[in-house]
This record gives structure tokens, sequence and C-alpha cells, in this order.
């Protein structure tokens, strides 16, 4: 168990809806946010650094450090290629006395949301239409129409889930998103309602 007053801000979104831009605008604000370096065992990309994209580990030693219970949460995503948040995370942006923000997958964050209750505000970020995130997936010109369809296909899944979060910002005009995103978290974190929580993998 983890005891601090931090708290969570948890942002979801399907692929291609803007959380991360999102993200990093809420990063630049005057909120005292600190980023939570997720755990992946997958393999680093050429573009990525360990210790700032991703806390990068080997598949072994990702199962090693479940058995320690060093995890907030995790799951296997793909066959043998898991994410997580290790608890020395949260321990390392709480100790500053900053709060801790999470760019997660909409299943992720429901179960961030689960773990942390009233200490943690979920934002999910959803594209003003299916269609218009479409559009934007083949503007990136990395998908294949089959892939594309794949995306689509989880992004109408995944906004089903919406409802269960506690805050939807429709990013329609990314400037507004940003805004209506920021006044949900600033709200949120001049409440005083977060309360210790004991962290576990459900």
């Amino acid at each position: 168990m983890i005891s601090s007053t931090g708290k969570c801000i948890i942002v979801s979104a399907p692929s291609g809806a803007g959380k991360t831009t999102i993200v990093h605008h809420l990063l630049d604000r005057d909120l005292g946010l600190a980023f939570s370096v997720s755990a992946t065992s997958r393999a680093l990309r050429g573009y990525e650094k360990d210790g700032k994209d991703y806390h990068f580990i080997t598949p072994e030693e990702f199962l090693h450090r479940i058995k320690q219970d060093a995890f907030v949460e995790w799951e296997e995503v793909y066959p043998g290629q898991f994410y997580g948040t290790l608890k020395s995370e949260l321990e390392r942006i709480w100790s500053t006395g900053k709060h801790a923000i999470f760019d997660v997958d909409v299943v992720g964050g429901l179960h961030l949301k689960k773990i942390f209750g009233s200490r943690a505000l979920a934002l999910f970020v959803e594209p003003p239409s299916l269609a218009a995130l479409e559009e934007r997936l083949q503007q990136r010109g990395t998908e294949t129409p089959k892939s594309l369809r794949k995306r689509v296909e989880k992004a109408a899944l995944e906004i089903t889930f919406a409802p269960q979060f506690d805050a939807r910002v429709v990013n329609d005009v990314l400037e507004r998103a940003c805004e209506e995103a920021y006044q949900h978290v600033r709200d949120f974190l001049s409440e005083e309602r977060a309360r210790p929580p004991t962290m576990k993998h459900g």
C-alpha cells in the first residue's frame, strides 16, 4: 500500500482521438502534474527512450515483478506482451508533491479508476464521430485498409465505455478540448476528497 495525498488524472481514448496531445497540454499547464511512465515488455522502438516513453523490461522480468507485487495494475495486451503501472513510479511522483497523470487505453483507464476511486479523475477523450476518427487515422498514413478497419471497429467498441468515466471531452476543436480538459482537472485537484487506496491487481 502507498500512503499519499497525491491524486491521479487518467486520460483514455480510442486510438487517434487525441489523448496524448491533451495529456501534453495538461502537463504544460500550472496543475502540478507529472507523467506516470508505464512499464512494458515489448521491444524499444528506435525513437523511444527507456524511462521516458516507457520502462522497458523483459517478459521474464515483468513476470518476476508481478510475483513481487510491484505493480499497481498490469495487463497482458497481446500474448507475451505486458503493460503495467509500477508502484515505484507513483512513489516517485507523489514524493515530489505532484499528482500523477496517465495516458492509457480504455480498459487500463477503467481499471485504474476502480483502483484509485475518489482520488482519481478519469477523462474519456472521444472523436466527434467515427467518420472523423477514420479520416484522422487515414491522414497519418500509417494504416493499411485492414488495420484501419480494425482500429475503427475497436474505437466503436471503446466509445461504448465512455459513460463509465467521470467526464467526457469531445475533441472536435483541439484548443477547445484542451481547455475543457484543463477545467475538469483544475476543478478536481481543488477538491479535498482524496484518500489513500490499497493497491492490488484485480
